[in-house]
């Protein structure tokens, strides 16, 4: 499984497959501190210990969706501009689902993959610095492929929703195209196109909605932006304000 390789220059031309193992991303991250090439890509069947965002556990049925991580050297960023690799990649993984599912594909932020309102998938970027720029990067990414049955009903797959089973090497494949794609744009100087870009297919921009702050305040605003650290803008009845990822929730 997974012997063959994506038509690109770096990202997934060295693939390490594994049938199982605790997290992608810690393997990746070894990866990085032993100078393996750029774009070298760990992919497993099953973590047994996958995360997600802030400490979140990753749980998916083995076998049956994409879980993998990979590096990259965005050394041409600085640390204050780690978020821009977050857009570049969510835009990415964008490309990729729009290509199978043509309509309905947003970006939750930060960087959340949705049909609809229904999650697909989810993107762990870890970072390593070196004085005010960034050296290295751990890029993990879970998406939902054809798993059928969900503990939670604001989880879908491409196999729910198209009603197809899929080969996963096959999409992987053209995954590892669609992220170099973006991440080469960001490379050659394109962060204000792709921010545009990013906020055109956020979930829910420029919608007045109900959200919960982490004081458990209900109140209504309007996503307005995305700050350059990454913080989500939020245009409310009392003024602007900023949250960072877990100070706000859409309430349903």
């Amino acid at each position: 499984m997974y012997k063959s390789y994506p038509k690109t220059q770096f990202i997934g031309q060295k693939i390490i497959y594994l049938p199982s193992c605790h997290s992608t991303n810690d393997l990746a991250a070894e990866s990085l501190r032993h100078n393996d090439p750029e774009g070298t890509l760990y992919v497993t069947d099953e973590q047994t210990a996958g995360r997600g965002q802030r400490g979140n556990e990753w749980k998916a049925n083995t076998g049956e969706n994409l879980t993998f991580s990979f590096i990259v050297h965005p050394d041409f960023l600085k640390a204050t501009e780690q978020f821009r690799l977050s857009i570049a990649i969510s835009l990415g993984i964008h490309d990729f689902l729009t290509d199978v599912l043509h309509d309905q594909v947003n970006i939750k932020w930060p960087n959340d993959l949705y049909y609809s309102d229904q999650k697909l998938g989810g993107i762990l970027i870890e970072n390593s610095l070196s004085g005010a720029m960034l050296t290295g990067s751990v890029v993990g990414i879970g998406l939902n492929i054809n798993q059928f049955v969900f503990p939670i009903v604001t989880a879908t797959s491409l196999r729910q929703i198209t009603g197809r089973e899929y080969s996963l090497e096959s999409l992987l494949e053209q995954l590892c195209i669609r992220l170099e794609e973006r991440y080469l744009q960001l490379k050659n100087g394109a962060y204000i196109h792709q921010k545009e870009q990013y906020l055109k297919r956020l979930y829910r921009f420029e919608e007045w909605h109900r959200f919960q702050d982490s004081t458990g305040k209900i109140f209504n605003g309007q996503i307005t932006g995305v700050a350059e650290f990454g913080q989500l803008e939020v245009t409310t009845e009392t003024g602007l304000r900023y949250f960072d990822i877990k100070e706000i929730s859409f309430v349903r």
